[in-house]
């Protein structure tokens, strides 16, 4: 692709079976995934017993996550916290289990209809302190992405949460769609975030309908924004988070989804990857005209 640059997915937007992510993982010729659900569950759901067998069969088809894709600080801010930090550490250990040294998690879903955030500040920031102090004490890194709904929603009150909490063991994901969805322009929102950024989610969306789209057909624009990204040196993952299809759990990762896909997952996800692809390889030819 470009140097220093894997590719990774959420591979249960395939398919619910880990099999039938594998094989089309390989045939895209990805080895890494970014483990959301497998096998019909939250990877999160699993005992640590239940996941080693998760992990044996990665290792024997030689694939590794690149992040687990954990639900940590979706839920509302006004929900019990205590049973969401124990979630939280099991998550921790999941991922030394499964040798992720990365966590994607969110800042809390805001109350519904609510348009002033700032009465939550104070606890959200509590909140992500608790796990940040823990992610510090036990060697994670948590990759905070910007969501639809959720305090870090657009990019400056993700910039706010990073210059509370940037450090080794907490960082920013990138993700054009969600922030297309919340009405934030994608340029803007990489000049406020790049110094934050450590990983990168590949989906776009559309600005005026909010609707997901192939990367590189909506309005987050994609293919400047990683552009930027290689020139300014980003080595690491760009992971497919495709949402073209109406896959298991779908419904579970927003408090409002409707719209419904009509792809199936593994032609969603191919679709996804392909049109990444062409994105990387229009930009390389590129760089090589202007040489």
């Amino acid at each position: 692709m470009w140097d220093n640059i894997v590719l990774s997915g959420f591979a249960d937007e395939i398919d619910p079976s880990l099999d039938e992510q594998i094989r089309v993982l390989k045939k895209l010729g990805m080895n890494h995934i970014e483990m959301r659900g497998v096998n019909g569950k939250g990877l999160v759901e699993y005992t640590l017993e239940e996941a080693k067998e998760i992990k044996k069969r990665l290792d024997a088809e030689g694939f590794a996550l690149s992040s687990v894709g954990s639900p940590i600080g979706k839920i509302k801010i006004t929900d019990d916290f205590e049973p969401h930090m124990e979630l939280y550490k099991h998550t921790v250990d999941l991922a030394h289990l499964m040798e992720a040294k990365y966590i994607r998690m969110f800042s809390f879903f805001m109350p519904e209809g609510c348009e002033d955030y700032s009465p939550y500040k104070d606890e959200v920031m509590a909140r992500l302190g608790k796990f940040v102090d823990y992610a510090k004490a036990n060697d994670i890194i948590l990759l905070h992405e910007n969501e639809k709904d959720i305090y870090g929603d657009v990019a400056s009150r993700c910039l706010e949460i990073q210059k509370n909490f940037y450090c080794d063991h907490f960082k920013a994901v990138f993700d054009f769609a969600n922030f297309v969805q919340c009405k934030q322009d994608t340029l803007e929102a990489y000049e406020m975030m790049k110094p934050y950024v450590e990983y990168i989610h590949i989906k776009d969306a559309r600005w005026d309908d909010a609707s997901v789209v192939p990367p590189g057909t909506g309005d987050g624009h994609v293919a400047e924004i990683l552009a930027k990204f290689k020139a300014a040196g980003y080595q690491g993952y760009l992971s497919l988070e495709p949402h073209l299809a109406d896959f298991a759990g779908f419904a579970a990762l927003e408090m409002n989804a409707s719209q419904k896909k009509k792809l199936g997952g593994e032609e969603a996800f191919t679709l996804a990857h392909d049109s990444l692809v062409k994105i990387i390889e229009i930009g390389r030819a590129s760089c090589r005209e202007r040489v």
